[in-house]
């Protein structure tokens, strides 16, 4: 590994739109949750955030690309995901498939990559003293990528890709019935019509010229964040971050998709042969505020007291008091544009969906008539503070310091925005729950999904 690293050295190696919140000290009580960082941007356009934590003598380096599958064009859908694989690949220094190998002989955890609609990011967590490994493995592959890009590598890609796909959404329980869903909230050609995973159609018509071309334009040094989180030395780290960096070309900042909201005024019924689960599905689904705007604290809170735990209504009617439903779920699924609230109630045997339909119905017209309690918000509070905490042990990972620097500077522009993003909870009432049941979830507003197996197609 260290052969390969002085090769390298020798050969020369060189979001959607943010308005910066205003700042505002924690609350009482919360001064723990302010992350000190310092934030910076190269010439050639790369921010650049460094956050010391010298609990333990790892570093987190973790790489957000602004990029994903809201930013794919009509017929090229999938090309952030595949890029998620393509990145592993190897590049002009790094031999084929050797990344993750040299990372895990480093000692590297927490390593992965991941891909949204709204964003690309790759991380790993090593030993302090990797750190120059993890930083020049990045920089070679968001800048020498395409000299090993080949028609070989984007083919066995493909179909890794197609075999995912295959797996999550054809032979899933449920999975075509959900992107049927989806796809109804958001018609095309709306950015999130596509699964993230793409089709099978459109994976299949890519070409090695439309990848380089989509790499081109979306993983230059101008379209990306670095975050360093851990036990490091500032100075020494700068000049390794402009080492590596710095040189890469770039080009201008590419622009976002403007895409108006979407609207339901009609309530919009999907019924679906379910070939996979053997028990039936209902789902229902509503538009809501994009993340971190207001109203999306409000759906949280309301998603959570519905179908988190034993204690939420949906469990405590449909589960254990009518024992119709064999589990329940509610989100607020939180994007850049626009989220999604859903409820999802998988049926016991001899169940209809229909029967669910007019108990999730009662239940939403409690909550249009009376809300829900102080007692019921204050538990979503402990827990999101509790998530949130819990996450903020780490410096990597998935919901690590790294990767929530780089959430809150992606969406709003200013890295340490964790007390604000929990207050907001904190100003959620009752009265408030109420009013987003009455107009945003409302029966016209929502895509209803009845997914039933053929054997047990329901009597109407």
């Amino acid at each position: 590994m260290k052969a390969l690293v002085a090769a390298a050295l020798v050969a020369g190696l060189p979001a959607l739109a943010q308005q910066k919140p205003e700042a505002k000290p924690p609350e009482p009580g919360r001064e723990a949750l302010a992350i000190p960082y310092e934030k910076y941007t190269l010439p050639n356009g790369m921010e650049v955030i460094l956050s010391v934590d010298r609990k333990l003598p790892v570093v987190a380096v973790n790489v957000w690309y602004h990029v994903g599958a809201y930013d794919e064009q009509p017929g090229r859908t999938g090309f952030a995901h595949l890029f998620e694989h393509m990145m592993f690949q190897g590049s002009a220094h790094v031999p084929d498939d050797v990344h993750i190998g040299l990372m895990e002989q480093a000692g590297a955890t927490d390593l992965n990559g991941s891909t949204t609609f709204d964003r690309t990011n790759y991380y790993q967590t090593v030993p302090s003293n990797y750190l120059e490994t993890a930083l020049w493995l990045e920089s070679d592959r968001m800048g020498f990528l395409l000299d090993a890009l080949s028609q070989k590598k984007l083919d066995t890609q493909r179909e890794v890709v197609k075999n995912e796909r295959r797996q999550d959404v054809e032979t899933a329980p449920y999975g075509e019935a959900h992107e049927k869903a989806w796809q109804a909230l958001f018609p095309a050609p709306h950015p999130y019509f596509g699964n993230i995973i793409g089709s099978m159609k459109d994976l299949d018509a890519a070409t090695l010229d439309d990848v380089k071309s989509f790499f081109r334009t979306w993983y230059a040094p101008s379209n990306a964040t670095l975050a360093i989180v851990g036990d490091f030395d500032v100075p020494s780290t700068k000049a390794l971050v402009e080492k590596y960096f710095g040189t890469l070309p770039s080009g201008p900042k590419p622009k976002r998709p403007d895409v108006a909201p979407v609207k339901h005024t009609q309530e919009k019924v999907i019924r679906h042969d379910e070939r996979v689960a053997t028990l039936p599905l209902l789902s229902m689904s509503w538009l809501t505020a994009p993340y971190l705007k207001p109203g999306d604290a409000t759906a949280d809170v309301l998603a959570t007291a519905l179908g988190t735990g034993k204690a939420s209504r949906l469990y405590r009617r449909l589960v254990l008091e009518k024992q119709l439903a064999q589990s329940v779920d509610a989100t607020q699924q939180s994007l850049g544009a626009q989220s999604v609230f859903s409820i999802d109630v998988v049926a016991r045997p001899g169940v209809s969906t229909d029967q669910i339909k007019t108990e999730v119905d009662a239940i939403l017209d409690e909550v249009r008539k009376d809300s829900v309690t102080p007692e019921e918000i204050q538990r979503v509070r402990t827990r999101f503070d509790t998530r949130m905490l819990s996450g903020l042990q780490a410096v990597g990972g998935s919901g690590g310091k790294a990767d929530v620097l780089q959430n809150y500077n992606h969406f709003v522009g200013e890295p340490n925005f964790v007390a604000q993003d929990l207050a907001r909870y904190q100003d959620v009432t009752p009265e408030k729950v109420k009013q987003f049941a009455r107009d945003v979830l409302r029966p016209d507003a929502r895509v209803t999904l009845h997914a039933v197996p053929p054997s047990k197609q329901e009597a109407k």
